[in-house]
């Protein structure tokens, strides 16, 4: 056991050397399993799987097991052989294979009691020697002060892996004090947390209000009505209230990289535009597509692919100039009679009960121009429309606003955990 210096950045009060241990000085190793999602199920079985996959990509630096749904493993005979294998709190379960250098992405455990659980296909489970801080070691071994070391012992071109003899050898620099190494667990989770819940108490919110604002399947009225509407809603086609028409089928090959954001089906998220990077293509000029460029406020529904019922969003004016792109519906609101707002949170409250309703499924779900004209939905007058469509305007923009602290957070986080560790 060698030492080293300190972090860039410590807590108040602690002034020892941090220890610099070998991987295999710190765990002992623990059998996973070879199943396939194939042998799992969702209803029920004598142990619990966690697969490679979701450590890569759902679960952070530590998931509570007790909080998700895992699936089971179904040939409860196999259980019995991961007897001494079944996951506790604080041991760490690593991904060993992936497409990129996420490779060696872990997750610590937590929540376990009274479940057994079981690492799966492509994982290496490992087990604390001794007592950490929760949340400490999935914090440290995800941060970039140790997973470097992995990058010049991954191995795969296509499929990157990493082997439990590589692991050995790395080196592991942590505090002795778990006093510190606690306070550095949980250094921003607090103020995360408190962002995070008010996002999701919004979001609960929001979904109850949209039950009770809206009339009931059969029923004319809502259950709650704001202080001077009386009248009997009345049911119309989204097509009454809206115009509606489907984008332009631009040539891929004349995308380009600056000038008017083009608006794809990849782009329409549920409730949100992606304009990442990543996926925004542009077009050179507008000339002689006007009838295709995007307004504030301008209603998007994708209508090709798995999530057709749930992919739409409301433009921006951040967000312009876009050009619309085919198989992309947008709905514009006849100003004299529907307010924008109020159609969004009609999409919103029941669209995808009327798609599956009666649409029925094919290889590629797909939507019409009709189908979305003919989607049913009950209208009050256009001043209620414009109360209620306010009301619940301000109640996303309180749920972005939270969700951006949160996600803020989470990247201050990120990088004050690099200064926290050697």
């Amino acid at each position: 056991m060698g030492k080293t210096k300190e972090p860039i950045f410590r807590f108040k009060g602690y002034t020892d050397d941090w220890e610099q241990r070998k991987f295999h000085e710190v765990f002992d190793g623990l059998q996973n399993n070879t199943l396939s999602r194939s042998d799992m199920n969702y209803d029920g079985g004598e142990a619990q799987n966690l697969h490679y996959g979701d450590v890569l990509i759902k679960f952070g630096d530590y998931i509570d097991v007790s909080m998700e749904q895992l699936p089971y493993i179904s040939d409860k005979s196999i259980t019995n052989k991961f007897s001494n294998s079944y996951l506790q709190d604080g041991d760490i379960v690593i991904a060993d294979t992936a497409e990129d250098e996420t490779v060696g992405k872990c997750t610590e455990i937590v929540g376990t009691k009274g479940k057994k659980l079981i690492a799966g296909l492509h994982t290496i489970p490992c087990r604390p020697r001794q007592t950490y801080a929760p949340k400490f070691l999935g914090y440290y071994m995800n941060s970039n002060a140790y997973h470097a070391q992995l990058i010049p012992l991954m191995q795969g071109i296509k499929v990157t892996s990493i082997s439990k003899g590589a692991l050995q050898s790395t080196d592991m620099i942590i505090p002795a004090s778990t006093k510190e190494q606690g306070k550095i667990g949980t250094a921003i989770d607090n103020l995360i947390t408190l962002h995070q819940r008010k996002s999701d108490a919004l979001k609960e919110l929001k979904k109850g209000m949209l039950q009770k604002m809206f009339p009931k399947e059969g029923a004319k009225i809502p259950e709650f009505r704001f202080k001077g509407f009386t009248g009997d809603w009345e049911k119309r086609k989204f097509g009454d209230k809206n115009h509606l028409i489907t984008g332009y089928p631009f040539e891929s090959e004349k995308y380009v990289e600056e000038r008017i954001t083009l608006i794809r089906g990849m782009n329409v998220k549920r409730g949100t535009l992606d304009l990442s990077d990543e996926i925004c293509m542009k077009w050179g000029s507008s000339e002689g597509l006007e009838n295709y460029l995007l307004e504030d406020g301008d209603i998007l529904i994708q209508m090709d692919g798995a999530l057709i019922g749930k992919s739409y969003a409301k433009i921006t004016q951040n967000q312009l100039p876009a050009l619309l792109v085919q198989r992309v519906t947008r709905a514009r609101a006849k100003k004299d009679i529907a307010d924008t707002n109020f159609m969004y949170q009609t999409i919103q409250r029941n669209f995808l009960s009327y798609i599956k309703l009666n649409k029925t499924e094919t290889a590629v779900p797909h939507l019409s121009l009709n189908d979305i004209r003919d989607f049913t939905i009950m209208v009050p007058t256009l001043e209620e429309q414009r109360q209620i469509g306010e009301y619940f305007n301000n109640l996303d923009n309180l749920i972005t606003l939270h969700q951006r602290k949160s996600d803020a957070l989470k990247e201050l986080k990120k990088g004050m955990l690099q200064k926290m560790f050697v």
